[in-house]
């Protein structure tokens, strides 16, 4: 059947294929093209939409694409970088500053305009960008500025347009669902300015999906690595549809940075689903320990268990003796973006299923990633398409590397880089807000304006209200370079210093954390939070607060997201507080928790 389609532009900003979901969502094709395509790949297309990338417009960086595109008579909408190029090309003014992330209220100066039919006068966007633009060219008008939460100045041009050339831009992220009505912004863009008729489906999704692991894999089978996770469970359901159970094997790896009793959980898992006769296990715990062993800086870290899973996956294919599968993976999307697995894509953080050697096995046609193109929330959708139970697919998210990246690692070293012009524009910023600041000596990875971004997180301790302590963190983050993460104190001290421990992967630590994990997951549980929040990583700091103490901190990470693309944090209820208080401050070695306030961006959902 053939469907109207959009073309993407994927300038290797965080969000491409966001945009490419949101349209089909809308029941729109969606197509991803490269920047440097040549203007025949855009034959057909009813518009074309211009992503956002990790380079900066104002300097001239990433220039050298194909600008026939602005020749086409289609409409064009750019966002971010691509609101950017479009002000450019058409004789406007793009300059650096003007930086902001987070929420903002977008105010439009034509609220009449079919871009913005349904919308309110004021609407809720979300931002994350350095440069701005500040000046258009002819039959180009302002239809928008934006007014950040913490003040800021207003931020003028934030949406741009020309009906006589049919080329509109949003520096915001109209993609993201912080953007509350994006979906509407693209639907008018969509559906009323390129005329497209809404034929695509899911069940369409799945159909050719089916088709192209059939041609892929021809007349071979699968060896999947199945972690028991809603994208590895989904991934598995569609190999079996597409080839039968008896060409799909899978491989359950307990890697030692498993939550507790979580492998039994798995194998459990697969016999209810009916794939548990092609099921093989094996406990490769040492194996990961000791890649792992003395190893503190993140990416090593990642690189180690992605090589680690490669070499049991073939160790195990050799044994079975099916070393001539080709490998299966329930990737999804935000792990190939983060990884800067796009030409112009920043490396935000290597996903294990996104090391050397597997990139090597994809060049080879030898992988097999029947999701690689959706997020967390389609890949629920095709489950649900596929009548996969709900306790498969509702689970919190776990990253492959498991407890891996969080279980944080250290010689005992302070980075205190900075800290001289730090800590004070941190008290600063922190001051309005009544909140006592500790610069905290360690980095965190982050994103900002689609950049990775290790720097160093913020301890906040006083008493305040949610909204105070969501705008201390948004300020901090926003006005001080070289901070992307704050936390909230939840012990009884504001500690006026914290210095390093010395703590790498050992099974102790591992434990350790399992077991303050376990207490979270149970307490959301119990206070029938589970299904609300949708991930709430619990995060084992070797980081000691205080002069005297030695103990580590807990950190937890509870978060509302769709995607995992952008990240709301949540408030705990009291009730649930005191108590995680008394049982994890409990534990053995823990003597220090807090709760991360961070929205993504700028802070990431994990802490590695």
């Amino acid at each position: 059947m053939h469907h109207d389609s959009i073309a993407v532009v994927d300038f290797g900003g965080q969000y491409a294929h966001l945009i490419a979901t949101k349209v089909r969502r809308i029941g729109v094709l969606a197509e991803i093209r490269q920047p440097e395509d040549p203007i025949e790949a855009f034959s057909g297309y009813r518009g074309v939409i211009l992503s956002g990338s990790p380079a900066l417009s104002s300097h001239g960086e990433d220039g050298d694409y194909t600008k026939a595109l602005y020749g086409l008579d289609v409409p064009i909408l750019g966002l971010c970088f691509g609101h950017q190029e479009i002000a450019k090309h058409y004789g406007g003014e793009v300059i650096h500053g003007g930086r902001e992330w987070g929420h903002a209220d977008l105010h439009l100066t034509k609220p009449d305009h079919p871009l913005f039919a349904g919308l309110d006068p004021v609407e809720q966007v979300w931002m994350s960008h350095f440069d701005s633009v500040v000046a258009v060219g002819d039959d180009f008008e302002e239809f928008g500025y934006t007014v950040s939460k913490d003040g800021s100045p207003d931020h003028r041009m934030a949406a741009i347009g020309s009906d006589v050339h049919r080329r509109y831009g949003f520096q915001f992220h109209a993609e993201v669902d912080d953007t509350l009505h994006g979906d509407r912004m693209f639907s008018n863009f969509v559906l009323g300015i390129c005329g497209c008729e809404p034929t695509w489906s899911m069940e369409a999704f799945i159909a050719e999906e089916r088709e192209k692991v059939r041609a892929q894999v021809g007349d071979e089978s699968v060896f999947l690595l199945a972690s028991g996770g809603v994208d590895s469970t989904v991934a598995a359901v569609i190999l079996k549809d597409a080839l039968g159970p008896e060409r799909v094997n899978l491989l359950h790896v307990d890697n030692g940075l498993m939550r507790k009793d979580e492998s039994k959980q798995v194998v459990e898992l697969f016999d209810r689903l009916g794939l548990g006769e092609h099921l093989h296990f094996v406990d490769a715990s040492d194996d990961f320990l000791g890649a792992l062993e003395g190893l503190t800086e993140p990416e090593a870290k990642r690189h180690a268990i992605g090589h680690t899973f490669v070499e049991v996956f073939n160790r195990e294919a050799e044994r079975l003796g099916i070393q001539d599968h080709l490998l299966g993976q329930g990737t999804i999307y935000p792990d190939t973006v983060e990884t800067g697995g796009t030409q112009r894509a920043d490396t935000i953080k290597t996903h294990h299923n996104r090391v050397a050697v597997i990139e090597e096995m994809i060049a080879e046609g030898r992988v097999v990633e029947p999701l690689a193109e959706l997020y967390k929330v389609e890949v629920r959708e095709v489950g649900e398409e596929l009548g996969i139970a709900h306790e498969a697919l509702w689970r919190h998210p776990f990253p492959g590397p498991g407890l891996g990246v969080r279980c944080l690692c250290s010689d005992g070293t302070a980075d205190t880089r900075d800290f001289d012009r730090l800590v004070p524009e941190t008290a600063a910023a922190a001051a309005p807000f009544g909140l006592d600041p500790l610069v905290l000596p360690i980095r965190s990875v982050g994103v900002k304006a689609d950049v990775r971004a290790y720097e160093h997180p913020v301890l906040l301790s006083g008493d305040a209200d949610w909204d105070t302590l969501l705008g201390a963190a948004s300020s901090i983050t926003q006005h001080v370079l070289g901070i992307n993460r704050c936390i909230w104190n939840l012990g009884s001290s504001h500690p006026a210093e914290a210095h390093p421990v010395p703590g790498y992967m050992t099974r102790d630590r591992l434990d350790l954390l399992r077991e303050a994990d376990a207490l979270v997951m149970d307490g959301l549980r119990r206070h029938d939070l589970y299904d609300e929040i949708w991930q709430c990583p619990t995060v084992l700091v070797p980081l000691s607060l205080g002069s005297g103490d030695q103990g580590e901190l807990v950190v937890l990470r509870p978060i509302f997201s769709k995607r995992a693309m952008t990240a709301t944090p949540v408030r705990l209820p009291d009730a649930l507080l005191d108590e995680l208080r008394g049982s994890i401050l409990g534990l053995d070695g823990i003597t220090g928790l807090a709760l991360d306030i961070t929205s993504k961006p700028p802070g990431t959902i994990e802490w590695e």
